[in-house]
């Protein structure tokens, strides 16, 4: 390796050796706050020395990574996300009982599987990275374990993403065999020369297609989400529907666009069908829900059918909507799931509807920002979230993908009914229930999150000209 691959791998050399120091600081001295300033520190320097690779990419360290300025922009993401979600978890985690420091190992160890898909080349780059992000999200999902609902969700998660993962795995075995390459760009070069695609190519992306479907919660491989969601901690929700999804999204656009999956007509219909079935199913579902964590673990199944409409535009303004899409998603969720953290207790987690009435009258900042969060995810004016919804369907109907866009239309409708549902309660004459105080933290993550809805929903042109200045594909 050169002077310039290390150069290259810094963010992920920080973010590796981070875990790696807490656990020794642990194995000294158990301090909490220590751990937790540390984790911070960790990742704002990862985050920054992104700026310092910029001048040498694109670069390739054959044959797994490819850093380029697409992948840097994800990995960006993943780490901002991981960072605000470190936030968040300060005071949640610091009121459980027994270990507490090992949370963040773990958060360190599932941001660098997250990290590693956004600049996979190659199928064991890939694997490797969605394994690690998913086996350090077992144990995440499962970190309460006084509570029975978050080791249910922690073993649900496991039994179906290792049979997702094998799914996944046999797919690349089945290309592997087909063409005897592993790397992208090799396989790319295969299919561009072999004709007509074999039975044996065929099931191997098929299989994969039903191991990603079960890691971005697409129907019909969405069974696993609404439990997940509310079984596992508000903060680690907030993780699994932001960076988690993000990360896979990242290494899909990348491998779909490279192998132009859009132009198979197998391929579009199939996706058409996943896309148009996750937007009906997770609004529709949602409708019915009284849990909040429930009711955002459906809205992100709807959230990712709209993403994936991106799949089939065949362009690199659809590639720029889709990391639009997915910083003011990653915000608004963030959001989100960051008000139920911070009022919830080691004792109680304030998921249901009725424990957010007249939240407004009580803490006006906090019922603000989750009004703000809730308008963004139903895609209304001066959001984040409606100029996100407006790029995909302005690049859906620029590729003529007129029956997903008016699908995408009328479920941001229906979506509408259930987040107003929750805004109105925000604003209901307020009930006794006594409130958590918020830390110091909390209130700068929200800060942030509230602040960046307002933002990318008032004035996005900025971020939208970054995007379509340096990424492409």
């Amino acid at each position: 390796m050169t002077e310039k691959d290390f150069l290259c791998l810094t963010p992920f050399l920080i973010i590796a050796t981070a875990p790696v120091v807490i656990m020794i600081v642990i194995s000294l001295l158990r301090n909490y706050k220590v751990v937790f300033g540390f984790s911070v520190l960790s990742l704002l320097a990862a985050f920054s020395s992104i700026f310092f690779i910029l001048p040498s990419v694109p670069h390739t360290i054959e044959p797994l990574f490819i850093i380029d300025v697409y992948s840097l922009f994800f990995l960006g993401i993943i780490i901002i996300s991981a960072l605000l979600v470190t936030l968040l978890s300060y005071d949640y985690i610091k009121q459980l009982e027994g270990v507490r420091e090992e949370y963040y190992i773990v958060l360190f160890t599932s941001t660098l599987g997250a990290a590693l898909l956004a600049v996979a080349n190659h199928f064991v780059l890939f694997f490797l990275g969605i394994e690690t992000l998913s086996i350090s999200l077992y144990i995440l999902i499962a970190f309460q374990r006084s509570k029975s609902n978050s080791i249910e969700a922690g073993i649900k998660y496991l039994i179906l993403a290792s049979v997702s993962s094998a799914f996944l795995l046999f797919g690349m075995a089945l290309i592997y065999t087909a063409f005897g390459t592993m790397q992208f760009g090799a396989i790319v070069a295969a299919l561009g020369t072999g004709g007509q695609l074999s039975s044996l190519v065929i099931s191997g992306f098929g299989m994969m297609m039903v191991g990603i479907g079960f890691k971005l919660a697409l129907v019909p491989f969405h069974m696993w989400t609404p439990d997940v969601y509310q079984g596992a901690p508000a903060p680690v929700s907030a993780f699994v529907a932001t960076v988690s999804k993000g990360a896979v999204m990242a290494i899909l656009i990348r491998f779909f666009f490279n192998l132009r999956g859009f132009d198979n007509h197998y391929l579009f219909i199939a996706i058409s069908g996943i896309a148009i079935l996750s937007m009906f199913v997770g609004n529709i579902l949602a409708i019915r829900q009284k849990n909040i964590k429930r009711l955002l673990g459906y809205s992100s199944i709807a959230n990712m059918g709209y993403l994936i409409i991106i799949l089939l535009t065949g362009s690199n303004r659809g590639i720029q909507a889709s990391i639009f899409y997915l910083i003011s998603y990653f915000f608004t969720t963030i959001g989100a799931f960051g008000v139920i953290t911070l009022l919830s207790t080691n004792e109680y987690e304030a998921e249901k509807i009725e424990d957010f009435k007249g939240l407004f009258w009580k803490r006006p900042w906090i019922a603000i920002v989750f009004t703000l969060s809730l308008l963004s995810l139903a895609g209304i004016p001066v959001t984040a979230g409606f100029i996100a919804k407006f790029y995909v369907i302005f690049e859906g109907m620029k590729a003529g993908l007129m029956v997903l866009i008016i699908s995408m239309i009328i479920n941001s409708v229906i979506g509408l009914y259930y987040y107003l549902r929750i805004i109105t309660t925000l604003f209901s004459t307020a009930s006794d229930t006594k409130l958590p105080e918020l830390s110091l933290s909390g209130n700068i993550t929200l800060a942030i999150v509230g602040i960046s809805i307002l933002i990318l929903g008032v004035y996005p042109g900025w971020l939208i000209d970054i995007i379509v200045r340096y990424v492409s594909l």
